[in-house]
């Protein structure tokens, strides 16, 4: 019964969530980030602005989670999915291929973000969250007994990441933003190997390392 009331306060939680990430991004399409409050926000979902503030720390945030919503959680999936390719390889490919595979719904919300300072800056913050999952796929495929070591290289997978995004979302000299729209200073793709390519040599090393239990 114990376990149930937990399944269902959960559901309850992710659904508020799910509303109010939803509210805030259509509400910032339909008037602007600028001209959206936390107040707006909750009203839209359904909730008090002090529930709202037990989910979200802005109304930056909350429009970001809409396009980023999920992803730690594939992420994780996607490493765990790949039992064949090696760790540092099933790590790489799966931070690409969530942060550059795009639903047609997502543009307009990603175009959103890069016109706008404080939702880049909310973004290239947002692949915090992909630390505990990661570090607990990481975990089921290295056998160094020290969960340290798991914690430690997710972290240092998620940093990257901001790094990538920050470089991604750079304004160059040459190519100035038009309307406010920023220019990506390289391709996402490209960008997000280069920084996790120093990553490499650590995940392959923590995969292979002989275990403290079978000594």
């Amino acid at each position: 019964m114990t376990t149930r009331r937990t399944g269902l306060r959960e559901q309850k939680k992710q659904a508020t969530r799910e509303a109010l990430r939803t509210a805030a991004l259509r509400l910032a399409l339909e008037h602007g980030p600028d001209n959206v409050r936390v107040d707006d926000i909750a009203a839209a979902a359904g909730v008090s602005p002090r529930t709202y503030n037990n989910y979200f720390s802005s109304r930056e945030q909350a429009i970001v989670a809409a396009v980023t919503s999920e992803r730690e959680r594939r992420v994780a999936a996607a490493v765990a999915d790949q039992p064949a390719a090696t760790l540092a390889d099933a790590v790489i490919d799966a931070i690409v291929d969530q942060y550059t595979t795009q639903d047609e719904s997502d543009r307009d919300a990603l175009l959103l973000i890069t016109t706008h300072p404080a939702l880049r800056t909310a973004f290239t913050h947002a692949p915090s969250a992909i630390e505990h999952p990661l570090a607990d796929a990481i975990a089921e495929r290295i056998v160094d007994t020290d969960p340290l070591t798991a914690r430690a290289l997710a972290a240092s997978v998620a940093a990257a990441v901001r790094v990538a995004l920050q470089q991604w979302l750079l304004p160059t000299d040459t190519s100035p933003p038009i309307s406010g729209l920023v220019v990506p200073s390289g391709a996402l793709p490209d960008l997000l190997r280069s920084a996790l390519a120093p990553l490499a040599p650590a995940l392959d090393a923590a995969e292979k390392r002989p275990s403290h239990r079978h000594q």
